[in-house]
């Protein structure tokens, strides 16, 4: 089996470290032992931009706000399916994966996505940029970590909180969506989101598109 080799680090605010790690032709990044992310899986990732394309991407100078760039999986099957109009915002944590490692090792998965003129790259919290942007989107994509826990860091947790929903749902446009990536079910997170007063629809998406591990989206709809 061919070793890891590891490409880079990158300090978490907040707390934690990501490593960035090559084995032949796969890439994953790392939260201590645990990997977020992989090259070879994106199925789940780009059917959460899927969604949000069949539902809302046929809206003029439609508002997306995706949280976290990782590999870039989920932006950039929302670059290939929404209008030219559209106005997608990606909020990225960690500085390295939205420049050092997307524009460096990563830049092949990347493509040509980074220079869309209908996308913004924002290092910083996604949180933030729910509350201190002016406009409201019609979708919101998170992907900030392995599910609705701070696992990458602790103040992740936030985000999946009662007041963390409720600033997701101020954030939306009337008949806008939010849509929250796991690895795998969370009913304290189902029923918080039940308990919001959007429309919740918990979905299974493959991790290799029609193969693999079958993940979760939660997709909650804002009357």
């Amino acid at each position: 089996m061919l070793p890891w080799v590891e490409l880079g680090r990158a300090k978490v605010p907040g707390g934690g470290e990501f490593r960035l790690m090559q084995r032949g032709t796969e890439f994953t990044i790392f939260a201590g032992t645990i990997g977020l992310m992989s090259s070879r899986q994106a199925g789940s990732e780009e059917a959460m931009s899927n969604i949000a394309a069949v539902r809302i991407g046929g809206k003029p100078k439609a508002r997306v706000l995706i949280g976290g760039l990782g590999m870039g999986f989920t932006l950039r099957a929302a670059l290939a399916q929404f209008r030219p109009d559209a106005e997608i915002v990606v909020a990225e944590l960690v500085p390295e994966i939205a420049g050092a490692w997307a524009r460096g090792p990563l830049a092949h998965i990347h493509g040509e996505g980074l220079d869309d003129p209908r996308l913004t790259v924002r290092v910083g919290d996604v949180g933030d940029v729910m509350t201190s942007d002016t406009q409201k989107f019609d979708a919101i994509l998170l992907d900030v970590d392995n599910g609705p826990e701070g696992l990458s860091r602790p103040g992740n947790d936030a985000l999946y909180s009662h007041g963390g929903i409720a600033k997701a749902k101020s954030a939306l446009r009337p008949g806008g969506m939010l849509a929250v990536w796991s690895v795998a079910p969370d009913p304290h997170f189902a029923k918080r989101l039940g308990q919001s007063g959007l429309k919740v629809e918990e979905l299974k998406a493959r991790a290799h598109g029609g193969k693999g591990a079958r993940h979760v989206i939660w997709v909650a709809t804002k009357a």
